[in-house]
């Protein structure tokens, strides 16, 4: 049987306005940012630089201290729970499956926004889960425990979850950690299919550098919570927002086959280490 896949086609907005987001203190600020539609928008900075806040504001699951986050030009902290989980799905880092869980009642889990008193589990559900697991490679691991499979199983299994929600836009905080460079890339081509050939709009927060400025449509670079530069790969993928964003020297270059652009970090020349003079005149034998 062919499924088809119910995605809304028409044109979607994902913004921000001046956003800022915390706890006790703020993290983002004063952030604006304009999702495209259809591509892979990729957040990369240093480690407590804001990226996870600031997707989880995006995501409904933080509110923000000032500013707004506008979804089709309406603020999403004032949407219905429900009606927001229908226009975008979120896979948080290191998600935990409940203890007996088979591949398919994990993705399953997916169709619970489109569920109802009076609408319950429907052929439309069926063909969604299905058609989830066929487009992430996991069809044939369907009746097997989650708690069995390798880390890269488990991670497509969770992105065929959030695929059966059938929304418009996902959002990934570093759906790559922990995993081997080519379970990495295989999910990072699956994703781009996803973003490129099904019309999806993208938000991943990543660490690997090469691989964002592989996959990245627009790259976004943190700092102290800031934006410190958006924009192409081919614009802001450079040593000098390198050195900036993470203290990093080093040397961007474009691999000819892939046409990739490619960090290579500058190693510190060690520095040579004078003899101990003082020692040396201690250990000194007299004739």
């Amino acid at each position: 049987m062919t499924t088809k896949q119910n995605i809304n086609t028409s044109a979607i907005s994902l913004r921000t306005n001046n956003l800022v987001v915390g706890y006790s203190t703020p993290i983002v600020k004063g952030v604006d940012l304009n999702i495209e539609q259809g591509k892979i928008s990729i957040l990369i900075g240093s480690n407590g630089c804001g990226k996870s806040t600031l997707l989880k504001c995006l995501a409904r699951v933080l509110s923000p201290l000032d500013g707004e986050v506008l979804l089709d030009n309406k603020s999403i902290h004032s949407l219905p729970a429900k009606q927001v989980a229908k226009r975008m799905a979120l896979l948080p880092q290191g998600p935990i499956a409940p203890e007996g869980l088979s591949v398919k009642e994990l993705v399953a889990q997916g169709r619970y926004p489109h569920q109802s008193f009076l609408k319950q589990w429907s052929t439309e559900d069926e063909d969604a889960v299905t058609l989830a697991m066929q487009q992430a490679n996991v069809e044939a691991l369907a009746d097997r425990a989650i708690a069995d499979l390798s880390g890269g199983q488990r991670q497509r299994c969770w992105i065929a979850m959030v695929l059966a929600q059938q929304t418009d836009i996902i959002l990934l905080d570093e759906p790559t950690t922990y995993l081997d460079l080519k379970v990495q890339v295989d999910l990072l081509d699956l994703l781009s299919d996803m973003a490129h050939q099904h019309n999806r709009t993208l938000v991943i927060v990543l660490h690997e550098l090469n691989l964002a400025a592989a996959y990245a449509d627009h790259l976004i670079m943190m700092k102290e919570g800031k934006i410190y530069a958006q924009g192409s790969p081919e614009k802001i993928f450079n040593a000098d927002n390198l050195k900036a964003v993470f203290g990093l020297s080093s040397k961007v270059i474009k691999d000819a086959e892939s046409d990739s652009l490619i960090c290579v970090p500058i190693q510190k020349k060690k520095q040579t280490q004078k003899p101990n003079q003082a020692l040396n005149e201690t250990n000194k034998v007299e004739i």
